[in-house]
């Protein structure tokens, strides 16, 4: 059946938003047809981006792979309020940090399994699991790439028969410059893929403002976490 532009083939369900059926195609029976979902287009200037399905999620094993590009506007790059995150490694494990604690923090219904366990997990599969800050998952950042690719599928597919689950997210690249207006703005690229059938299932480009390049990626990530309270 069609609905919102998604092709999604699954069992007798209760109607959901749309925006979680692409996610809900990697539970259906083995065998069944999987078309490739659709990921949506990115918002329109002024317009939310689409938040994380966590709806389709909870309750699963998660993988929230290590983040491997980052960069900033070379004009900020020399700016002295980046001088804090011009060290590549420092950064990259400074954004898992901070991208985990957002995950966990905010949506707690998912087991996410952060980067220092999927470390752990890859040292102790060796010959199994690849080292996954090394599996060129920041190619995924392209909005063009629906299907995962050799080797990047076969790695994820592994690591998670060891982590035990089926999807990961992909924080796929991250990127830093100054607005006109002189707040640091962040560019986060997140997706969501299943590892058995290689589709891309979820795309959002999390977009956020702050005084400095931390507070611009905690909104950014907020923007994509919104907390629901219940209020009206």
């Amino acid at each position: 059946m069609t609905v919102a532009g998604l092709s999604v083939y699954f069992p007798a369900v209760k109607p959901i938003p749309a925006v979680i059926l692409a996610l809900l195609s990697f539970s259906c029976a083995a065998g069944a047809q999987q078309p490739a979902p659709v990921a949506p287009a990115p918002p329109p200037p002024g317009e939310l981006a689409p938040p994380v399905p966590t709806e389709a999620l909870v309750g699963q094993s998660v993988a929230v792979m290590p983040i491997t590009l980052i960069a900033a506007d070379p004009a900020l790059q020399s700016d002295t309020i980046y001088a804090p995150y011009r060290d590549r490694q420092t950064t990259l494990l400074w954004a898992d940090s901070l991208i985990g604690e957002a995950f966990t923090g905010r949506a707690p219904e998912v087991r996410w399994v952060l980067p220092p366990e999927l470390r752990k997990a890859a040292r102790r599969s060796p010959g199994i699991v690849g080292d996954p800050d090394q599996m060129g998952q920041a190619m995924l950042r392209s909005p063009k790439l629906k299907d995962i690719p050799d080797p990047l599928r076969s790695s994820l597919r592994n690591l998670m028969a060891v982590v035990g689950g089926r999807a990961v997210m992909v924080p796929a690249s991250l990127g830093f410059g100054r607005q006109a207006d002189g707040r640091i703005r962040a560019d986060l690229t997140l997706v969501v893929a299943d590892t058995r059938s290689g589709k891309e299932l979820w795309r959002s480009p999390a977009v956020g403002s702050g005084a400095d390049p931390q507070a611009a990626l905690d909104a950014a990530l907020t923007a994509v976490l919104p907390l629901d309270t219940g209020g009206p």
